[in-house]
Order: C-alpha cells, then structure tokens, then sequence
C-alpha cells in the first residue's frame, strides 16, 4: 500500500536538492521548534494581556488574537530596533489604547507620540491606515489578505504577519531574519552578505510551513536570525540547526558591502535633517508659524542662506509625506 504524502512533502516537490529534501526539512522544523519552546524571546506583542500590563500596556488583551496591537507593533519594528520599540510600544498603546482612538485622533498627536522611533511617515501610513479600517470595515480588521494589501501601507509582508498572528493563519511570514536564516539553512551560502532571492525564500518558506505550528515556525525562524543566526555574527555553535545547515562550515565572514550614498548634506544624512525639523515644529506644536530660516537655524549651525533651496527641499518632502503643513 502507498505511503500518502504529507502536504510538507507535496509541497516541497519542486525542491530537489538534498538540502531541500523533505526529510531533511521535517528534521530541521522540528529541531527549530524545540528550540523556540525554550529561547523564544519574551516580547510584548507575543504575551498574554497579564504580561502585558507588566510592561506598561493597557486596554485590550495584548496577545496575538489583537490584529491592532500586532499591527502597531509590526509598523514599529520596520526599521526601528527590538529595544527601542520596546520602551516606545506600551507608551504609544496607553495613548491609543484601540484603532478607534487612533483613527479618531489628530495626525499631528500621533506625530507627536510616535516621537524617537524615526521615521515619521509610518505613525502617517499608520493613523491613514487606522481611518480606512473606522471608515471603510467599521473599525474591524479584515480577514483576507487581498483586503489587507488594500489598505494603505500594508504590503506582502505586513498582511501576512497579520494573518499568522493575528488570525491564525497557515501563511508564510519573511523578513530580513527569516530570509538570511533560510538562505543559510538550505543553500550554501559562500559569506555572510550573501542570501537568496526574497521571492525565492517566499516560494519556499510557504512549503515549509508545518500544518497547524505555522505562528510558532515563523517567530522562530525571526528569533533564529536575530539572536544566533546574525548578519555580522552567526554563532553557529549555539544554533539548534548547525548540523543540518548548508552553510555553517563554509561561510566566510565579510563586512557589508557599501550600499548607495544617502542624500545628505556635509556628511550628515538628509533623513537625520527631517527628524530634526519634526523635533523643531513638536517644541511649537503649532503655537505659531516658524520661518523657514528659523528652522535651518535650529537644525544646522551653520545654516546659511546658501541652504535655503536645500531646506525647501526637505520642507517640501515632508509636505508630500503629509508630515508638515506649509503656508
């Protein structure tokens, strides 16, 4: 009598390399998993409302059955560090404990208490989003992940992880983590720079999902590369899948290679400007209007009337971001 596959194998079919057999991947998911049980990192997104309300959090259970709180805390995390959005989350929810008082909020309030994670178009991207879902599905998250891609400033990435964290679904999550951690896992990787094409390891890691564990495999594969399986560092020795791993005895250690010069101005990135006019117009909070001049001055020491266009630049970047009204 035949043996009927399962749909790990049934899935895994069109990968034919030994790295990616399905034996081998079984060996590994399990192995991956075990180890998660016991080295998951404690985070607040991740833990019942009781653990929550340690950290500072109030309102609505902070586990993952709360589409709100895991979008809050995806949105933080997109190019913003583990530690900082941990001080910053249970203080931005207290503020807005619900969507509802998100969307109903002014966006300058949300500006202002999105103050020191950077990047102030995402708490913009984020209050838009808040209002679509108040407006168009009466405060209530949507379930299919064509409606979430909809909304604005969810991508692939965001909707998915709503989707496993939020709702319980056998769906792939892949970040930066989970693609390096893969690339290494199932191909031989010659450095530490290298990894496979991002639609490649999404092609794969729906294949690998374990039936009924996905939520638990993709936080693990994140905790995997963000505290064994590092960009600069892998500490192969610790990692629960060293010996099953394609890369881990031929892996060369380089330094990341030089990305494309940022816009900046004397050595200073231009991004780190925009930060420093949001953090002038916060001290005023719209008590008055402030010169143009008056905000190159508070922002550069050295500013001149040689970076007036430079300034307008930026002033007029913000504008397009929704972050500043101009007169």
């Amino acid at each position: 009598m035949q043996k009927q596959n399962t749909p790990q194998i049934r899935r895994l079919r069109k990968f034919r390399t030994e790295a990616v057999s399905p034996t081998r991947c079984r060996t590994l998911t399990r192995s991956i998993l075990r180890w998660y049980s016991c080295h998951s990192r404690a985070l607040p997104w991740r833990l019942p409302a009781a653990r929550l309300n340690a950290h500072g959090g109030q309102g609505q259970a902070g586990n993952i059955s709360n589409p709100y709180r895991i979008l809050v805390s995806e949105v933080m995390l997109q190019q913003t560090q583990v530690n900082r959005v941990l001080e910053k989350y249970p203080r931005f929810l207290k503020r807005f404990p619900t969507i509802h008082s998100l969307a109903r909020a002014h966006q300058h309030e949300v500006v202002i208490a999105w103050q020191g994670m950077g990047y102030n178009n995402r708490a913009v991207r984020l209050h838009q989003l808040a209002r679509t879902v108040l407006q168009q599905h009466g405060g209530k998250f949507p379930e299919a992940y064509q409606e979430l891609v909809a909304l604005p400033g969810v991508g692939k990435y965001t909707a998915n992880a709503l989707l496993s964290s939020a709702f319980g679904k056998d769906v792939p999550v892949v970040d930066v983590n989970v693609r390096r951690v893969l690339s290494r896992l199932l191909w031989q990787m010659r450095t530490t720079i290298e990894m496979k094409p991002e639609s490649e390891i999404w092609e794969l890691a729906q294949s690998l999902l374990p039936a009924g564990k996905a939520y638990d495999w993709n936080q693990a594969l994140m905790d995997l590369g963000a505290t064994i399986c590092t960009a600069r560092a892998p500490q192969c020795i610790s990692c629960p899948a060293a010996r099953l791993c394609s890369s881990a005895a031929t892996m060369k250690h380089v330094t990341s290679s030089p990305g494309k010069q940022e816009p900046s101005r004397d050595g200073v990135p231009n991004r780190i400007y925009r930060g420093r006019i949001i953090e002038a117009l916060r001290q005023y909070r719209g008590r008055r209007r402030l010169h143009p001049d008056d905000i190159g001055k508070q922002i550069r020491p050295t500013y001149s009337s040689r970076d007036r266009f430079w300034l307008r630049s930026l002033l007029a970047g913000l504008e397009r971001d929704g972050l500043i009204q101009q007169p």
